[in-house]
């Protein structure tokens, strides 16, 4: 396939790239709002508020994921997580009353960010979905070593980047920085275009 004009390697229009099968089907995934928690995982109060807050958990073991639909939290670091609401097409999202959930939790002894233009979501799913990550990014994607549910931070060749296995695989979501999301699209692009792709309209961050 020519990789100029408007069907180029790259490209956001949905459509059929690469090699003549389809070894994976590739979108961006809409994120409807996302935070970011700090604190020290030790003070119960804290966890317990950002689940009276926002109905989910904190989860506690590294690499790890709590999901209570519509949300998701993240596992980033000994005393941060991040919280990811997916956008539904159909409508707006529930999002909650932050100044509330700021104070409150600044109340216990955290900190609520609210970081939902900070970062740009792609999903990837199918048989070689793993393969195709695997080309630009050193994690062991296994499913021994990096089981459903499973994040960790990494890279995407040079560029940083959260990596999500859902629960139902095989299907990741990767997040970059919102400043680099075009040069990771067409990086994770040229990575796919050896099996083929199928590139379709933005889904949820939580569709898979």
């Amino acid at each position: 396939m020519s990789e100029t004009g408007a069907h180029a390697i790259g490209s956001m229009i949905p459509g059929h790239y690469g090699a003549g099968a389809t070894g994976v089907v590739m979108s961006a995934a809409m994120i409807a709002a996302a935070w970011n928690v700090q604190g020290d995982p030790a003070r119960a109060a804290i966890a317990a508020e950002v689940e009276r807050r926002f109905s989910v958990g904190l989860p506690l073991a590294p690499n790890t994921t709590r999901r209570a639909y519509p949300l998701t939290a993240f596992w980033l670091g000994p005393r941060s997580w991040l919280l990811l609401e997916g956008a539904s097409p159909a409508g707006p999202a529930a999002l909650v009353d932050f100044d509330a959930a700021r104070i409150a939790l600044d109340a216990v002894g955290a900190a609520l960010f609210e970081v939902s233009a900070s970062r740009v979501a792609f999903m990837i799913r199918g048989p070689q979905a793993a393969a195709v990550l695997a080309r630009s990014c050193p994690l062991d994607l296994d499913p021994r070593a990096f089981a459903p549910g499973d994040c960790a931070q990494s890279v995407l060749g040079r560029i940083s980047a959260l990596f999500y296995r859902h629960l139902d695989t095989p299907a990741y979501t990767v997040l970059v920085a919102r400043s680099l999301a075009a040069d990771a699209w067409y990086g994770l692009c040229r990575a796919a275009a050896t099996d083929g792709y199928e590139l379709t309209a933005p889904a949820p961050f939580d569709a898979a």
